[in-house]
């Protein structure tokens, strides 16, 4: 069960320790502590005391999550973490969890719905604490909650209300307990990044005193410590960001010792082959073998439809290629991956609560026990914007530090039913007309992704006075701080315009260009 609760950052900085009570959120809340220079890590309930005893952690977050405190075998965290003399934010469940544990009440919402969801006006108290200063008296937060504290606890005083909410924050002032019913890692909280600097600095006196650029040096640390003087690791590279920057990382600290594989498996973008090769092998002299198994793929993927299907069909083809692969290398002992943290959160029932699994990443789990190879993942406890800073101070190129996130299976999740190869000829013109359009008009640097969707149904055109009964493209064009969340993008008229003609004048076999205009959530940002 995949879990970031003690490692060296957390050794190095002072930071917050994050309890996952199964909130979507959480990973917003460490990516928020993050951005204000203070180190983050996460745990689960049940490993509180552990990381707390492991780690150096100055102040302690209490995350939201899905269930009732009341309820038989709602989450819980031991009682005495509360007597540590920590500063400790508790945030929805959070709240709760510590209102009832110290003698408060807890009961369902009273407003007609038994819950409250959405935007709210939050009226400051007269004296509502340091994690208000600096914000006006009325300000916009975002309510999620369908439980309320009815009662708060002895010495806590109210800080705040809104109109359906009596006790939407309250403190403790001489034991520094700070509690918020509604969300401020959430940009809807209008004043969300101020209460959680005050926070960290006021109400924790914490200091600024971690980036994601100076983590090279600990990582390059870590690894030595891990795979020894001797130790030979094998990884997966496939010229993205995250297995890029995993794979400097790794050959900075053991050289040659690091064995690069390389599988072509018939569903990539254009020309990405070439480019590893050049990177890696010529520039970094690294040890890198390419194997080309796109025929294996493509046979696998016969008759496929399912997303999900396809998924698990691919990462299943990929280990057992890497693993003929990594046979060659008899005295390899670690795998290396470049394994991120929202390949964690949506991979699993986060950190062992009861997280949503959104979908499966063939690089997180599923590992065949036969393997026999120990993990190297460097990467596992950052976000996407994170390694990119790590990679900056690496000395990577932008052209592979800026690059647009690439999923694990491919095109084969951006062909909606049966992955062929003349269908991954089409969506890989497409798709290559797409990334040049908007790159050389300079929009892709205030992008998080831009590519083409190739769809499983056809439609009426006119081309050459001729009839056409073809397929469409749609335009997945979305910005983003960190995949987390994510909205569409709309590009200038002129740059649609020549996307869409060239798509349809040179790629054959498609006869529509069509936007897709859907945030996440509800939507995903790949289609499949």
């Amino acid at each position: 069960m995949p879990e970031i609760s003690s490692n060296p950052q957390a050794r190095r900085h002072r930071g917050v320790l994050i309890v996952d009570f199964g909130t979507q959120y959480c990973q917003l809340i460490a990516r928020r502590v993050r951005e204000l220079g203070v180190y983050s890590s996460i745990t689960i309930p049940e490993k509180v005391e552990e990381a707390l005893d492991e780690g150096d952690f100055g102040a302690l977050i209490l995350s939201g999550g899905p269930r009732s405190v009341y309820e038989e075998g709602a989450p819980s965290v031991p009682p005495g973490v509360l007597e540590r003399g920590l500063p400790i934010l508790g945030i929805c469940y959070g709240m709760q969890w510590i209102s009832r544990v110290l003698g408060g009440e807890v009961a369902p919402g009273t407003d007609a719905a038994g819950r409250e969801y959405g935007h709210a006006v939050l009226e400051l108290a007269e004296t509502p604490g340091p994690l208000f200063d600096g914000i006006e008296k009325r300000t916009r937060v975002w309510m999620s909650h369908g439980d309320e504290v009815k009662a708060l606890p002895p010495g806590f005083e109210v800080s705040g209300s809104t109109k359906t909410c009596p006790l939407a924050a309250a403190r403790h002032p001489r034991k520094r307990i700070f509690l918020l019913q509604f969300h401020p890692e959430v940009s809807h909280s209008v004043d969300g990044h101020t209460i959680l600097r005050n926070f960290l600095f006021e109400g924790a006196g914490l200091a600024a005193d971690w980036s994601a650029g100076s983590l090279a040096e600990e990582k390059i640390e870590a690894l030595v410590r891990q795979i020894g003087t001797e130790g030979e690791v094998v990884l997966g590279l496939s010229g993205g960001v995250d297995s890029s920057v995993a794979a400097v990382l790794i050959h900075k600290a053991i050289g040659r010792r690091l064995h690069c594989v390389f599988v072509d498996n018939g569903l990539l973008r254009a020309g990405e082959r070439e480019a590893v090769e050049a990177l890696f092998a010529a520039n970094f002299q690294m040890d890198l073998h390419v194997v080309d198994a796109s025929s294996r793929f493509l046979e696998a993927l016969k008759g496929v439809e399912d997303p999900e299907a396809k998924r698990k069909i691919i990462g299943g083809v990929f280990i057992e290629v890497f693993r003929e692969a990594a046979a060659g290398f008899r005295s390899a002992r670690f795998l290396g991956q470049g394994t991120l943290y929202p390949d964690v959160i949506e991979s699993v029932a986060a950190h062992g609560g009861s997280t949503s699994v959104i979908k499966s990443h063939h690089n997180v789990g599923g590992l065949p026990e036969d393997l026999d190879l120990e993990l190297v993942e460097p990467l596992r406890d950052l976000f996407k914007d994170e390694v990119r800073a790590v990679g900056r101070s690496l000395g990577l190129p932008p052209e592979v530090i800026d690059r647009q996130p690439f999923p694990g299976p491919g095109l084969a999740v951006r062909i909606l039913g049966e992955v062929t190869a003349e269908r991954c000829e089409t969506l890989r013109a497409a798709d290559h007309i797409v990334t040049s359009e908007i790159e050389a008009s300079g929009r892709h640097k205030h992008l998080w992704q831009y590519f083409a969707v190739l769809l499983p149904v056809r439609s009426v055109g006119v081309m050459g006075d001729a009839r056409t009964y073809e397929n469409p493209i749609v335009l997945r064009i979305v910005e983003s701080r960190d995949a987390m969340t994510a909205d569409w993008a709309l590009l200038p008229e002129d740059c649609l315009r020549r996307i869409s003609n060239r798509i349809i004048n040179e790629v054959p076999g498609v006869n529509r260009v069509v936007l897709d205009v859907t945030s996440k959530p509800p939507g995903t940002i790949e289609w499949e």
